[in-house]
């Protein structure tokens, strides 16, 4: 589930973003009205797709690159591009028209495609959800076989009282109903159990996860790396007892009637 919902914010903010470069911004246009930047803002503004155009200041551009130049670099001595972070609505998926159109506006613009890196990202997330996927079908394996073992177990200790109800008149169903009710009751409660020991590990992974998610709250904020979960995360104690006793009522229901069938 936290892999859906990265693989959703990925597809829908990095997935769905460009980068546009223009060098020499300054300088007039082709066309000769206005700079190359302005010539590429006009574009940007009228062209399919595109929901927000927006250029970088020399302040956040000196912000982004402080890390590799120096925590002492106040301003930008060497000429950099200017850059633009375009959004687009989803509607235009090929970005290779709209590079074409800004170089002949401006020559030299360079148009960078985020939606490679979140195609993989998505891919990876996949990967997560199919191998946990596959985890999960393994304990629900597991956990029908062990409670089959177990109730077998009852039935050889309990052989005599049942051959009693079942010959005074006792039917299947009820049987089996009794049996799968305590088996639904006992693994519900283990579901239980295991929902609120698996909230800490949910929650340490959530922080984790966070900054993947673009969190923007604060460090000391209680509920931080959390409010992105997925409500289904948030009723892990109510979904875990719920699905751990479905599957202790079907699984006691099949072994009860394989056994009682033998006994008839």
């Amino acid at each position: 589930m936290g892999a859906a919902v990265l693989a959703a914010h990925w597809a829908g903010g990095a997935g769905s973003t460009l980068t546009v470069q223009v060098p020499k911004a300054g300088e007039p246009a082709k066309s000769g009205a206005g700079t190359r930047l302005s010539a590429v803002q006009a574009l940007l503004s009228t062209a399919p797709g595109v929901e927000t155009a927006k250029t970088l200041s020399d302040g956040q551009l000196s912000a982004l690159l402080r890390p590799w130049l120096g925590a002492d670099m106040k301003d930008l001595a060497a000429p950099v591009p200017a850059v633009i972070a375009v959004h687009m609505t989803g509607e235009a998926d090929d970005s290779n028209d709209l590079a074409t159109l800004l170089a002949q506006s401006a020559p030299g613009t360079i148009v960078e495609d985020q939606a490679v890196w979140a195609a993989r990202l998505s891919a990876l997330a996949r990967s997560l959800q199919l191998c946990s996927g596959f985890v999960l079908l393994i304990v629900t394996m597991v956990t029908a076989a062990v409670i089959a073992v177990v109730t077998r177990s009852g039935l050889a200790a309990r052989r005599e009282a049942i051959l009693i109800v079942y010959q005074l008149g006792a039917t299947d169903g009820y049987i089996v109903q009794r049996f799968a009710a305590r088996a639904a009751v006992l693994a519900s409660a283990g579901g239980a159990i295991g929902g609120l020991f698996a909230l800490p590990v949910v929650f340490a992974v959530a922080k984790m996860a966070a900054p993947l998610a673009g969190g923007q709250v604060s460090a000391s904020a209680a509920a931080d790396g959390f409010y992105f979960l997925p409500l289904p995360l948030w009723l892990l104690p109510v979904i875990l007892p719920l699905a751990a006793g479905m599957v202790g009522y079907v699984s006691t229901q099949f072994t009860m009637r394989q056994w009682l069938r033998q006994l008839s």
